[in-house]
């Protein structure tokens, strides 16, 4: 059982839809509710625990329980929060169309800021371009990201077995860009998914199509294992995080920030720099030392203009 899901109080709602000020609620005993948030600096997401009171055929929320972590991006305009409460973030990559590497860096570091752990489902390895995604995750691999491959769409029976064990017990969003079979995967693990995600729909008024907000699926009926649907994945604006973690935020550099000459080094420049070293001797990816210096130049010029 996930570490949400154990700690829930009879008195508790479960936040599984959200749209405004407007959420679905649903109690300890499975029922649902619509219900509303009082007051304006009230917010809540999808996973959030909350207390509440009925309010006629609503309900309405009247606090969130302090959260176990909150998966968020910002960029220079606004933070958009995910989910919270999450056990695992499983990010849906392929070779074919093959995937973005900095998208992919950048999501992996705002869940080790949340302290929300990763895993990367490779999909489609039944295609030849699934080799060069496969080699392109190898650094991801080495510095113990769990890389669970797949062929979502060719043999789902396999797929849905491996993903079953990795899933279960667990609260697991899921996050992917357009094409690399998210949709394909929500599918296959919730047979009514269309069908809930209109009921929320409906629910909050939002029209079948137009919810933009994360959703809740329970995966077995005893409600032990969920998985959250994210839509779309735009760039993960990491302005929340400050330039001097990025590195500590990074296993493969983080292994080599104890052997730097200066206290202060940037891992840009600097004699004697570990990180800098261990690159020269291949212990880091060229290409993850390059994400490194384009989001460090990115947070600091952030920093800047704020």
């Amino acid at each position: 059982m996930s570490g949400m899901a154990s700690a829930w109080a009879d008195s508790d709602a479960l936040v599984v839809g959200a749209h405004g000020r407007h959420v679905v609620i649903e109690k300890a005993d499975g029922s649902r509710l619509i219900a509303h948030l009082r007051g304006k600096k009230n917010t809540c997401v999808v996973g959030d625990r909350v207390r509440w009171q009925t309010a006629g055929d609503e309900a309405v929320v009247e606090g969130v329980v302090p959260r176990r972590n909150l998966l968020a991006r910002q960029d220079e305009w606004r933070t958009k929060s995910f989910a919270a409460n999450i056990d695992l973030l499983l990010i849906v990559v392929a070779g074919e169309p093959m995937f973005s590497e900095s998208q992919l860096a950048r999501a992996l570091i705002a869940a080790e800021d949340a302290g929300i752990a990763s895993a990367i489902l490779l999909n489609k390895i039944d295609l030849p371009a699934a080799t060069a995604a496969r080699e392109k995750l190898r650094p991801y691999a080495a510095m113990g990201v769990p890389v669970i491959e797949t062929s979502l769409a060719s043999d789902p029976a396999a797929s849905r077995e491996r993903l079953a064990a990795s899933l279960g017990g667990r609260t697991t969003l899921v996050l992917g860009p357009s094409g690399m079979g998210k949709s394909t995967l929500i599918n296959l693990m919730v047979p009514r998914a269309e069908a809930q995600v209109g009921e929320i729909s409906q629910a909050l008024q939002s029209g079948r199509h137009t919810t933009t907000t994360t959703t809740w699926y329970w995966l077995d009926d005893r409600r032990q294992a969920a998985l959250l649907d994210s839509p779309g994945f735009q760039e993960f604006g990491l302005m929340h995080i400050e330039p001097a973690r990025l590195a500590e935020l990074m296993p493969d550099l983080r292994a080599h920030l104890g052997q730097c000459r200066f206290y202060n080094c940037t891992h840009r420049h600097e004699p004697g720099c570990g990180v800098l070293a261990a690159a020269e001797r291949g212990d880091i990816a060229a290409n993850r030392l390059r994400i490194y210096t384009a989001l460090s130049d990115e947070l600091e010029s952030g920093q800047r203009k704020g």
